[in-house]
């Protein structure tokens, strides 16, 4: 637990208040993959089970803004498929809280993200829009709501899915935000329910929430003023990017574990 000096200190808004814009700007739709370096980002002053209880009611206040921002342009199809599945996965990721391995989590999910972002931008000029799947959407749908709730690495395993599908960069962006937007919600009560809410957490919540906005809006404004083709190219190559980042970051976790 980090103490209330720490709102004093440089260090502490020198990460935490880029964690919450980039947050925000991968909530607005852009470079959505990009969202996974806040948590590590504030795991250099605070425990990374800390920094994700700060973040998830920032996380609430941007759904809102999001959902707002991008009402009408969503795919029900898609969201009909995947939000059923991700109640499981969020709720197999809170009976499991106490048994789970994030460090094969994030094995896992980063070789699905290096595979198929790396598969994407080579493949994406000659790729045509592929149907929605209720088996794929079920299971990326449900390994989505578990590594949300588990390590807020939900973003990877849902990029997964919509990518293929064809949608244009605002459809893309409004169906990731409705869909966290639900998903975030949920998580509420079970992060309550693990006793990550605090008094000393809200207060930092309430104190980075101001920037949030920020985030979305740039998020937005970059969506808006993105090719398709490039749009998808930056989200594919974040997608890889952050997938090399999480097979790095749990073979070391194994590494010094078994050592």
């Amino acid at each position: 637990m980090i103490s209330l000096n720490l709102l004093s200190e440089a260090l502490f808004y020198l990460v935490s208040i880029p964690a919450v814009v980039l947050f925000g700007i991968a909530k607005g739709g852009f470079g959505g993959a990009i969202a996974m370096v806040s948590v590590p980002l504030m795991a250099l002053v605070m425990s990374p089970t800390q920094a994700a209880a700060i973040l998830l009611p920032i996380l609430v206040l941007m759904d809102v803004l999001v959902v707002r921002s991008y009402w009408g342009l969503f795919d029900a199809r898609a969201l009909r498929i995947l939000l059923p599945a991700a109640v499981l996965g969020v709720s197999l990721g809170y009976f499991s809280a106490e048994a789970m391995s994030v460090a094969y989590m994030r094995i896992l999910i980063g070789l699905v993200a290096v595979i198929f972002g790396a598969h994407y931008l080579v493949t994406q000029s000659s790729q045509s829009a592929q149907p929605h799947s209720l088996a794929k959407g079920s299971f990326f749908g449900a390994l989505a709501g578990f590594t949300s709730f588990s390590i807020h690495a939900g973003g990877p395993p849902l990029t997964v899915y919509l990518l293929p599908r064809g949608l244009t960069p605002l459809m893309f962006a409004g169906t990731a935000g409705v869909f966290f937007a639900v998903v975030n919600a949920i998580k509420l009560i079970p992060y309550s329910l693990l006793g990550q809410f605090s008094s000393e957490n809200l207060l930092y919540s309430l104190i980075l929430a101001p920037f949030a906005p920020i985030g979305v809006w740039l998020g937005r404004f970059l969506v808006e003023r993105t090719e398709p083709k490039l749009y998808y190219g930056i989200i594919s190559f974040f997608l890889a990017l952050v997938g090399c980042r999480l097979l790095w970051q749990g073979a070391a976790e194994v590494y010094l574990g078994a050592s």
